[in-house]
């Protein structure tokens, strides 16, 4: 993560998601175990929630999945808006719901160490 980290938790979430990169996923219990919490990936869950019903901040909280790669967040971004922002960042899909996890996974605790 960057120079500046928060002891704020819903903060923590934030600066983890900011740094997903374009065309990677990653899930809800990854920064959860990252930020060294695992068991409170609805935690994670409830903090994005939060940005897109505020005025938060501008995240790519459209690249955080559940553990099996489904699109559990997509009903607070409006209808298709979750699958369409994946899809042009070339995320492949094994279903309609669900993006191709082995290829597209993001692990902050290797990336962000």
């Amino acid at each position: 993560m960057k120079q500046k980290k928060s002891d704020d938790f819903y903060e923590k979430v934030y600066e983890v998601v900011a740094e997903i990169p374009f065309g990677r996923v990653t899930t809800y219990g990854a920064i959860a175990r990252f930020l060294g919490i695992g068991g409170s990936a609805r935690m994670v869950g409830y903090a994005l929630n939060k940005t897109l019903r505020t005025d938060g901040p501008d995240l790519p909280c459209h690249r955080v999945v559940n553990r099996l790669g489904e699109l559990s967040g997509k009903a607070h971004f409006g209808h298709g808006v979750m699958e369409s922002l994946l899809q042009q960042e070339n995320i492949t899909f094994v279903d309609e719901n669900t993006i191709d996890l082995e290829k597209h996974f993001w692990d902050p605790s290797i990336e962000l160490r």
